[in-house]
């Protein structure tokens, strides 16, 4: 759905998916590339998914409307999947990377985020662990997202404090990976430089024995006149 001036320029993008699978559904709706409101079947209620600082927005019926569309989504899958003979599925395998929200400081609160991206079929499995221990509380997964070659991409978030020796890892499952897709993130520390403290003190040593040679030939100096 395009929202688009007179002149037929592009103000706005909204996206707006639903589908389905034997096992899944989806259904969401999207701004600009960005993520505003998913039905999480699991759980059985809408999610707004707009950060805090966004204007309010509510969603009254969408919830209902989704459950009704995944009901006319199974049963036109069922009569595809017999009218084209079951065709086989194309699977993309995932690409994944981890970063953290923002600059890394020990001790303070942060979000570690796992960016899953490449993939189809829905759905990925996302799993986060601390020195190997499996994490779950907080962890947050976004719903599948379009990219323009008809790919997905999909978001998970994990707050944490960072902490010296600590050793993060997200990792992905799906149908397209022979085995388990891992990236791993740790905090880096930064020790401090002693180059300019060496440069100090080995100049003030120089600077010191030039006085103190200078000191010396003034002084024989004065002593031949």
């Amino acid at each position: 759905c395009w929202q688009v001036y007179a002149e037929h320029k592009v103000l706005h993008i909204d996206l707006y998916i639903s589908g389905c699978s034997d096992s899944d559904g989806l259904d969401m709706y999207g701004l600009d590339g960005e993520e505003m409101w998913y039905a999480d079947f699991n759980k059985g209620e809408g999610v707004v998914a707009l950060p805090p600082f966004a204007d309010p927005f509510t969603f009254p019926g969408f919830y209902e409307g989704a459950v009704g569309n995944q009901g006319v989504c199974k049963a036109n899958l069922a009569v595809n999947i017999k009218a084209y003979k079951n065709p086989e599925e194309k699977i993309d395998p995932p690409h994944s990377s981890i970063y953290p929200r923002d600059d890394v400081d020990l001790g303070v609160e942060n979000t570690l985020i796992c960016h899953v991206s490449g993939f189809h079929p829905a759905p990925v499995r996302v799993r986060w662990t601390r020195n190997n221990q499996n994490l779950t509380e907080g962890v947050r997964l976004s719903t599948p997202y379009p990219n323009a070659d008809f790919t997905l991409n999909q978001f998970s978030s994990l707050p944490f404090t960072p902490e010296e020796g600590d050793i993060y890892g997200c990792t992905v499952e799906h149908k397209g990976l022979a085995e388990p897709l891992t990236r791993i993130w740790e905090p880096e520390v930064i020790q401090p430089s002693v180059g300019p403290a060496v440069f100090c003190g080995v100049g003030l040593t120089v600077g010191l024995l030039g006085v103190a040679a200078g000191t010396f030939f003034l002084i024989k100096g004065n002593q031949c006149n």
